[in-house]
């Protein structure tokens, strides 16, 4: 536990109206999107400048405590989970655009602004900010920054990484660092802007981020593929791949999947179909037309049962809703829902998806299958219930063998939700011992004491561990016990 004079100290730093330690509070900041793992903070800060943040850092490293940087908590791999000793850095009221500049299409923003208000915000100027994780709605542009976030138009667009010219960052030590900046072409010394984005909150804590815009497509067509298996939509991605079609969307869904969905959102689907494949184009109106008509044939030629080819914008809007609504559709399914993800070559789609639903029935589980069919991404979603261990263990040895499978076919075991907690166990028995080497080298020359974010991704050393809970059972029993919960306030 932190000590009172430590928190003294922070409620000096941050003012006591931005430092929380009640239970009510400690409890809301214990878990992130991540199912099954949770963990009390000690307390909560709200920083209004980069200084407090540096400072916080510098105190860190003296009193040796742990700092949990945090956006929406929207995190699917443990991410921003607290560790024992620590103080979650609440960053979502750093929610503005700060410099939006049309001649050099980039604009400063602070890490706290939601993905999908800054979206709309720049198509109403008529530019474009590709990057279109699922979800968009409630996750941070610093923490898409942190995770290399990617989504539904990463086949075309690329991911996160791909549109960051630069940031403002503070570092374990709480030294600010500035980086990139709004030239096309910089080679001057290391790429350490690639190094600190996807790190995941371990090496630093984005203040600032530059991002790359473009101007905004035309117009877009989307379609629905309908098949009796994923073999035919997997032969259809490879079809469009070799007409040198470049779709902004190719998603698809597996049979529970689009059950689920038809169940949730009544789109009128066949619950019988075996797979779905979504596919949207957009560029120019001319060109759009004419690859729209393209892979409706090439779908048809893969043994597509129908096609249903969206006319305008709110009837394309609404045939995405069948991907974008899946996993809200599958969530209400069971009480615990685990959202996961693995990534394989475009030609192992089928494979992959075969083994997912083969493992399943081994392991007495439901999973749900979809994801992005254009670049291997697949989110095999587990369907069960915390309170019963027994299930519990079942699916966690279904998605051993699901990421030792996705690594044997050429694949990772993660293509965007990133390592965090979730996955630390694959990462150090599934990777090259050197390139796990020089990672741990890199945590400790920059976080010599280990206190930012410590315990994820990988393993440094005993100290940089912190005791985490496996499952929401701590959290529960002390919820259960408050009767007189401490002061809103230290």
């Amino acid at each position: 536990m932190i000590t009172d004079g430590t928190k003294k100290r922070l409620r000096e730093l941050f003012g006591k109206t931005n430092c929380l330690d009640s239970m009510e509070d400690r409890i809301a900041y214990s878990y992130d999107g991540t199912a099954l793992l949770s963990s009390l903070p000690d307390a909560i800060v709200v920083p209004s400048s980069v200084d407090q943040i540096s400072r916080l850092m510098r105190l860190a490293n003296e009193e040796k405590f742990a700092v949990i940087p945090r956006g929406s908590g929207s995190g699917l791999s443990g991410g921003s989970i607290p560790s024992e000793n620590s103080v979650v850095l609440l960053m979502s009221r750093w929610d503005k655009v700060l410099e939006l500049d049309k001649n050099n299409l980039t604009a400063w923003v602070e890490p706290g602004l939601i993905t999908g208000k800054f979206q709309t915000l720049v198509e109403s100027h008529g530019l474009f900010y590709p990057p279109d994780p699922g979800s968009s709605q409630i996750c941070t542009l610093g923490g898409n920054v942190a995770e290399n976030a990617g989504g539904l138009r990463g086949l075309k667009y690329g991911v996160t990484k791909n549109y960051v010219l630069g940031f403002e960052v503070v570092l374990p030590t709480g030294e600010v660092m500035h980086i990139g900046g709004k030239n096309m072409k910089d080679v001057a010394g290391y790429n350490l802007k690639d190094v600190l984005i996807g790190s995941e909150g371990t090496l630093g804590i984005f203040t600032k981020i530059l991002l790359k815009l473009i101007p905004l497509p035309q117009t877009g067509r989307t379609l629905l593929g309908f098949y009796d298996s994923i073999a035919g939509a997997a032969e259809t991605v490879s079809a469009i791949t070799a007409a040198r079609i470049m779709p902004a969307m190719l998603e698809f869904l597996d049979n529970p999947t689009i059950r689920a969905v038809e169940d949730f959102a009544h789109l009128g689907l066949d619950k019988d179909t075996g797979a779905i494949l979504l596919v949207e184009v957009d560029g120019p109106r001319s060109a759009v037309e004419e690859d729209a008509a393209a892979i409706e044939k090439i779908c048809m030629r893969s043994g597509a049962k129908s096609v249903r080819l969206a006319k305008d914008e709110a009837e394309g809007m609404k045939l995405k809703t069948a991907r974008k609504s899946a996993f809200s559709a599958l969530a209400r399914i069971r009480p615990t829902t685990i959202l996961e993800d693995a990534t394989v070559p475009r030609s192992e789609l089928a494979t992959m998806v075969d083994f997912i639903n083969i493992t399943a029935k081994k392991h007495d589980i439901e999973i749900g299958t979809f994801g992005h069919a254009g670049d291997g991404n697949l989110h095999p979603t587990g369907l069960t219930d915390e309170r019963d261990r027994a299930e519990i263990a079942r699916v966690e040895s279904a998605f051993d063998e699901i990421f030792r499978k996705a690594v044997d076919l050429g694949g990772t075991i993660t293509g965007e939700h990133g390592v965090g907690l979730a996955k630390k166990k694959f990462m150090e028995s599934l990777y090259d011992t050197p390139f796990i080497k020089l990672m741990r080298q890199t945590k400790e020359m920059l976080d010599p004491n280990c206190v930012l974010n410590p315990g994820k991704i990988i393993s440094v050393s005993p100290r940089c561990e912190g005791a985490l809970p496996k499952s929401r059972e701590q959290i529960e029993r002390l919820t259960a016990k408050m009767g007189n919960p401490s002061e809103a306030y230290f």
